[in-house]
């Protein structure tokens, strides 16, 4: 059962609720037949969730992206790994739980996978600092890839954050210095990496682990250098602008995909990846062997190339003369 219904959802709910009841009279009153009544509603739901659901608007899509049924890290590898091994801490200072990193088996084949992780209940929020990770977080992770490349390895990275804790600590520890740390480090592993953006993908504390040779997105996932809210705080001093500034930044998987940013959206069930979260991963699980296939075929070097290539395209470039 799905709870925590967004804003726009709520007319649809109230037809599930009519459809329900009329369900449970149909069952209770032997001598009433129903059945054509509840098929009609059913079709004008359908057509309903289809409307709906196609015509999303940026700002919907970040909800979407935050909703907090949506699957985390350890839903997917629940689902599409086995034999998970999860390894823990910096080997520096602490165990960031922000971050969760293993071995594990995928259709067959041992990979490394690493993900951001958000929690469920209050004391699971805290705990994970609301998938926000700090320094030895980012330190982690590498130290994670650094031995999937020692071994040969493919490195699955799944991200969703609103992005690295801006706590003092945090700077204390050096924040900058680990995310920078991860962009040098990713950008020449010699071993295939991929990463799918499975909600939120928040500036740094996304790209810390999304310098990848492939970057995916979930269809209800957003990818931006900053949250709606901090853009419209900067841009007209009040976050009440935060649906304005979704659609300025063009942020989701379809805006990322055409400008280049991305490589491929995965469909996720009608209404969100959290309403059939098993059918959310097969999709997830699909694309990923696709992939992971194809870049197999190729040779370190080829590997390294093919990444410094990918991110040297984004954007837009002119030379000393103007040209």
């Amino acid at each position: 059962m799905v709870n925590n219904l967004l804003e726009f959802e709520k007319p649809l709910a109230e037809l599930e609720r009519r459809i329900g009841e009329l369900k449970h009279m149909d069952a209770d009153q032997p001598g009433v037949d129903l059945s054509d009544d509840i098929a009609r509603l059913e079709k004008k739901l359908n057509k309903m969730r289809h409307d709906v659901y196609s015509n999303v608007s940026r700002w919907q899509r970040t909800l979407l992206a935050r909703h907090p049924q949506r699957p985390y890290t350890l839903d997917y590898i629940e689902a599409l790994m086995e034999n998970f091994v999860e390894l823990h801490g910096d080997r520096n200072f602490a165990d960031d739980k922000s971050i969760v990193g293993g071995v594990a088996w995928f259709n067959g084949r041992p990979v490394m996978v690493i993900g951001h992780q958000k929690g469920r209940n209050t004391k699971e929020k805290v705990e994970r600092n609301f998938g926000m990770p700090h320094p030895e977080g980012y330190r982690k992770a590498l130290r994670l890839m650094k031995l999937a490349e020692r071994f040969n390895l493919p490195v699955i990275t799944l991200v969703d954050t609103p992005g690295a804790f801006p706590g003092i600590g945090a700077e204390e520890r050096g924040q900058a210095e680990a995310i920078a740390r991860n962009l040098i480090e990713m950008a020449d592993l010699t071993v295939p990496i991929i990463t799918v953006v499975t909600g939120e993908g928040g500036s740094g504390g996304a790209l810390a682990l999304a310098v990848s040779n492939r970057v995916l997105m979930m269809e209800n996932s957003i990818y931006s250098v900053i949250s709606p809210e901090g853009c419209a705080a900067i841009l007209w001093k009040n976050q009440e602008y935060a649906k304005d500034a979704a659609e300025a930044m063009k942020l989701t998987a379809q805006d990322s995909l055409e400008n280049g940013i991305i490589d491929e959206i995965i469909p996720e069930p009608l209404g969100g990846a959290h309403r059939e979260p098993a059918a959310a991963a097969k999709s997830l699980g699909a694309s990923v062997q696709a992939q992971l296939e194809s870049l197999s075929k190729m040779g370190p070097d080829e590997l390294v190339l093919d990444r410094w290539s990918k991110f040297r395209k984004i954007g837009v470039f002119r030379d000393g003369t103007g040209a």
